[in-house]
């Protein structure tokens, strides 16, 4: 059959075409019925198709807000785990058993600090502190000064015994106290690390607390003062049972009135050295204000009375001349100006310690043997060390520079002369330097440069500068504290008799001390004058330790003998010793311990503005 098609050609239909057509359709009809719906098991419609059904959610209330039950019961457990965790962890930290760390050892500059520092216990005068932890001594010599009408003083109780005798020297006993402050203000976090800052801030008061009876502290202008208590001349007195230096017998015993020694008009040194000591120790105690008012006070009477003299106290005094002569005036004078300007902030004082002739009247210009020795005696080392200090923290300038420049010289001058490198001084072969040219008890300058290096050697560093030149020659400060610890080092033992200088430290120290109270048995009746001599000249050891006593020293030829009736080599003094503590105090824990403290040295010193230099003369053709 045909077909006509509508675009021109034929149209047929084919009889097996439309058969097939219509199978077409049949199973085209069959695969749209295949995505019709059909009944869903109950899983199907749990997971497979169903529609999301949203869980209603639930929630704690706590009082004050609802929480989500999950977020919830999160947090308690994790709490619980937590607890429960720690709460394991300590018990195992408990049980199980662990080593403690040891604090590190102190060094051996630190240990002989503990019992150089208990000396001054042991030559305490009058009534005792409970504290005082020397149980061969006791109340002693309670009536000096009392009932003499008249006198500047009221009592004269306290203080210190000079040595081995029971003399109160107050010359050396003033640079003693004064050499203490000083170690205090430059280190007193490492006397604090070790312990030993209240005990040392109590030496001081002992001393200063005693000054103040010497002279009338309360007024502004003083006519005397006392100079010494106790007789120690030898020679026509001896036979006087009122000799110190003739009597062998402890201080608890002396039942015999003592001799008070005033000064007038001729004691500047002792009063600049006082000074000094008071203005210093003023400082120290500068939290204590009514305390440190006391002694800027006394100070500032003191030095105004030397300034007025000018004349030493050893002129007119048999006693000062024979056992603590003093070879000049201006070096005291401007070591107590020194020590008042730091303690008041005055200018008064720094102008007048800065002027020309006072550095050439102390000495500071010229060169001598003795030029750089350090002692109880020679001030100028100290006072230039102490001023140089000024300049390399404070800078004041106009018109002080031009002689703060020069004591920073000399300074450096002095450290030079004490390096091995040149021969200002002789050196025994066993290394220890010979300040006083081979003279008797040298230890007590050894020790007392040993500070200066070490503190120059601080101030340095402070400073941020590496050293120091000695004539074309450039020294580091390490060099300081080599020669240091060498001095200290020797005096602690490392000698050629391996000996210790320093009672009770070390293996082996002297055993038979030029003391009376050591020599002499604590629990015997009293004995007399004379009675005590058989305790002078026996051979056996001292029956108490006078614990930290630093000796006099070994001679020249690193030679000693521990005899008990040579004190050229047995017997200590309160000087000696303070110079060592200085000295060890300033070595102890190195640099890793810290340095010196650089502010309490100024606390009371204003700041300070260069005045303007005069206008230069009018220019000429």
């Amino acid at each position: 059959m045909y077909g006509r098609d509508p675009w021109g050609g034929p149209l047929e239909i084919n009889a097996a075409d439309s058969i097939t057509h219509d199978y077409r359709s049949r199973n085209l009809h069959e695969l749209d019925r295949a995505p019709l719906p059909r009944p869903l098991d109950e899983t199907q419609q749990s997971w497979l198709l169903g529609p999301p059904v949203k869980k209603k959610k639930k929630y704690v209330d706590l009082g004050c807000i609802l929480v989500s039950r999950k977020i919830f019961l999160w947090t308690l457990g994790t709490i619980l785990l937590t607890a429960s965790l720690a709460g394991f962890i300590t018990v195992i930290v408990k049980t199980v058993p662990h080593h403690k760390h040891k604090p590190p050892q102190p060094d051996n500059y630190t240990l002989a600090l503990h019992k150089a520092l208990m000396f001054f216990n042991a030559q305490r005068s009058g009534k005792l502190p409970k504290s005082n932890n020397v149980t061969w001594r006791r109340d002693s010599c309670l009536q000096d000064g009392k009932g003499d009408q008249g006198q500047c003083y009221k009592d004269l109780v306290g203080g210190y015994y000079d040595a081995g005798d029971a003399i109160k020297f107050n010359f050396p006993m003033s640079y003693a106290m004064t050499m203490l402050s000083w170690s205090v203000i430059e280190y007193s976090a490492k006397y604090e690390a070790v312990g030993e800052l209240d005990h040392v801030k109590g030496l001081i008061k002992w001393g200063t607390d005693y000054f103040l009876k010497t002279f009338n502290s309360s007024a502004d202008i003083i006519y005397m003062m006392v100079e010494q208590v106790g007789i120690g001349t030898t020679g026509g007195r001896e036979s006087e049972l009122n000799n110190e230096h003739y009597c062998w017998m402890r201080p608890e015993d002396i039942d015999y009135k003592r001799h008070v020694f005033q000064c007038y008009s001729s004691c500047a040194d002792l009063a600049g050295e006082m000074a000094a000591a008071l203005a210093s120790a003023s400082i120290v105690f500068k939290d204590n204000k009514d305390y440190s008012k006391t002694l800027v006070r006394g100070a500032t009477t003191l030095l105004k009375f030397a300034m007025a003299n000018k004349k030493s106290y050893t002129t007119v005094s048999e006693e000062g001349s024979k056992f603590y002569n003093s070879s000049k005036v201006s070096d005291e004078l401007l070591w107590g100006g020194a020590w008042l300007y730091y303690a008041t902030g005055n200018v008064t004082y720094l102008t007048e310690i800065t002027t020309h002739t006072m550095a050439l009247n102390a000495g500071a210009f010229y060169d001598s043997p003795y030029y750089g020795v350090f002692s109880w005696d020679n001030k100028l080392p100290g006072a230039q060390l102490l001023l140089t200090r000024m300049r390399l923290f404070l800078s004041p300038g106009y018109p002080y520079e031009e002689i703060l420049s020069a004591f920073h010289n000399q300074t450096g001058v002095v450290m030079c002369s004490y390096l091995p490198y040149f021969h200002k001084f002789k050196r025994t072969n066993g290394g220890l330097i010979q300040l006083n040219h081979g003279g008797p008890q040298p230890l007590q300058y050894a020790a007392n440069a040993a500070f200066l290096a070490t503190l120059f050697s601080d101030y340095l560093d402070a400073a941020d500068t590496p050293g120091w030149y000695c004539g074309p020659h450039f020294y580091k400060t390490d060099e300081l504290r080599k020669f240091s610890r060498s001095q200290i080092d020797y005096i602690l033992g490392k000698n050629p008799r391996k000996m210790s200088y320093v009672v009770d430290y070390g293996k082996r120290y002297p055993k038979h001390v030029h003391h009376r109270g050591a020599s002499i048995p604590k629990n015997i009746k009293k004995e007399s004058c004379k009675g005590g001599w058989k305790w002078r000249d026996t051979k056996k050891e001292n029956p108490n330790i006078i614990v930290g006593a630093m000796v006099a020293g070994p001679d020249k030829k690193d030679e000693f003998h521990d005899v008990r009736s040579n004190y050229n080599y047995t017997e200590p003094t309160l000087a000696g010793n303070a110079g060592l503590v200085a000295a060890l105090v300033a070595l102890s824990g190195e640099k890793a311990s810290g340095g010196i403290d650089k502010n309490t040295m100024f606390s009371a010193v204003p700041p300070l503005y260069p005045a303007t230099p005069p206008p230069p003369a009018p220019w000429t053709p």
